[in-house]
């Protein structure tokens, strides 16, 4: 019998087809474990907030969110970097064009969600004298895997185009961590058993910045 009956007149509570037929109200209004897993509109109701906030709603609801500020999330962004960059985009929008804004886009896409960024792992300069209007971008990264830094140089491009006046041109540098050789006798006189180096397999030169 449904539920609903407790709300209804008495007389109407002894029907057993009334008890019957307020059942499928039931299901579609409030819910029941009982109807197959179809879940009540009350239900829907009372979590449609949890897809409000970008940084708790669900993978497929980003989109759609997205939508709502104005902003076209690319397919080859990680979630954490979808909900990074929708929870922030307006705010950014006021500094479109300026260095605070590229700056702080990199970053959410580089470490999203506030994933250590440190203080010059983004650095953007603008201070040269001559080429007029010439500025440069440089990024420190943690990883070296080379498809990996081949796609962040490819999405990092993308979003200076995108941000920057239209006006101006860049150098885009990305810094790695440099490889660093240790001997096969340390090594092997902390216990150690000694792997060949292979460069592009297990090893990658890296860059550093000298200036």
């Amino acid at each position: 019998m449904s539920r609903y009956l407790d709300h209804l007149p008495a007389p109407f509570r002894e029907d057993p087809f009334a008890g019957r037929f307020l059942l499928a109200f039931e299901a579609v209004l409030t819910g029941r474990n009982d109807a197959g897993g179809v879940t009540g509109l009350e239900q829907l109701i009372t979590g449609s907030a949890d897809h409000i906030d970008p940084l708790d709603a669900r993978e497929d609801f980003l989109p759609w969110l997205a939508g709502w500020v104005g902003l076209s999330l690319r397919a080859d962004w990680s979630p954490d970097v979808k909900r990074g960059f929708i929870s922030e985009i307006v705010p950014l929008y006021r500094q479109r064009g300026t260095l605070a804004g590229l700056r702080r886009m990199l970053e959410i896409y580089l470490w999203p969600r506030d994933g250590g960024v440190a203080r010059d792992d983004v650095l953007v300069v603008d201070d040269f004298e001559t080429p007029a209007h010439y500025f440069q971008v440089r990024l420190t990264l943690r990883r070296t895997d080379p498809a990996e830094l081949r796609r962040v140089q490819e999405i990092a491009r993308t979003i200076i185009d995108r941000e920057k006046p239209a006006h101006t041109f860049y150098a885009l540098k990305v810094v790695v961590p440099t490889m660093r050789l240790v001997s096969e006798e340390l090594i092997a006189r902390e216990g150690g058993e000694p792997k060949p180096l292979l460069l592009g397999r297990n090893t990658q030169l890296g860059t550093s910045d000298t200036s």
